[in-house]
């Protein structure tokens, strides 16, 4: 089932798409931070997956104070020009404020427990870490942010369980990147750091042309048991 959030802000509201259980009951809530596509039909599949795994899922449309929902395709080769357009212009400051609105939002909505959680991939992997520093979220799983190591000295402000997916041929994180985002959390005993050797940037995005069936398979089942284990 799925249906439209709306968050209300200082300025005016955001949409966001939920998707739910097929049983009415009470549940976890997932936050899925979309990649530089927008809240295009992989994320909706996402938060749909979740769905079916006993949550609550909210997909914000991070872009909305540029363009409002924003569903490109890197398929189309001006989609994904336009992808790095918004991406370029985007405020990651105001990006983590909505994304902690949106944590306020769904910690009250119908059908919450109350606990949530923070996932996302690519520009969505680094907000995930970035909401993971600065907001009250119960847990977040990063995927492959790119950008993260521009952020590493907020590493310490992490008080949530935070697990971290990396690809090992990443081309937007390299191996120096890699390293020091690993060295952040070296000492953290509530920090989780996977790295898949030989796959490249978005090899969990479904259909994408990295997408990597066996790595996706697995960074997924560690998220699958890092929020039963942190939201349940």
């Amino acid at each position: 089932m799925s249906e439209t959030l709306t968050v209300t802000t200082a300025e005016r509201g955001f949409d966001c798409y939920v998707a739910r259980p097929d049983v009415v009951g009470t549940y976890p809530v997932i936050i899925v931070l979309q990649e530089i596509f927008g809240v295009n039909a992989g994320i909706r599949s996402i938060a749909d997956n979740y769905a079916a795994k006993g949550y609550i899922a909210v997909a914000p449309d991070l872009f909305w104070r540029e363009e409002p929902g924003v569903d490109l395709s890197e398929a189309n080769e001006a989609d994904v020009a336009r992808a790095f357009a918004l991406y370029k212009s985007y405020d990651f400051d105001h990006g983590v404020q909505d994304i902690a609105a949106t944590i306020s939002a769904a910690r009250t909505m119908e059908g919450s427990t109350g606990k949530v959680g923070v996932t996302g991939y690519c520009l969505g992997g680094l907000m995930t870490y970035l909401s993971a520093a600065r907001t009250d979220g119960d847990a977040f799983a990063a995927y492959y942010g790119g950008g993260t190591d521009n952020y590493l000295s907020e590493a310490k402000n992490i008080g949530a369980p935070i697990l971290y997916h990396l690809a090992g041929a990443d081309e937007y994180i390299g191996p120096e990147a890699q390293e020091k985002i690993k060295e952040a959390f070296a000492d953290s005993t509530d920090a989780e750091i996977h790295v898949y050797p030989g796959c490249d940037h978005a090899f969990a995005r479904p259909g994408g042309g990295h997408y990597d069936h066996d790595a996706a398979t697995l960074a997924n089942s560690r998220t699958d048991e890092f929020f039963a284990r942190t939201l349940r």
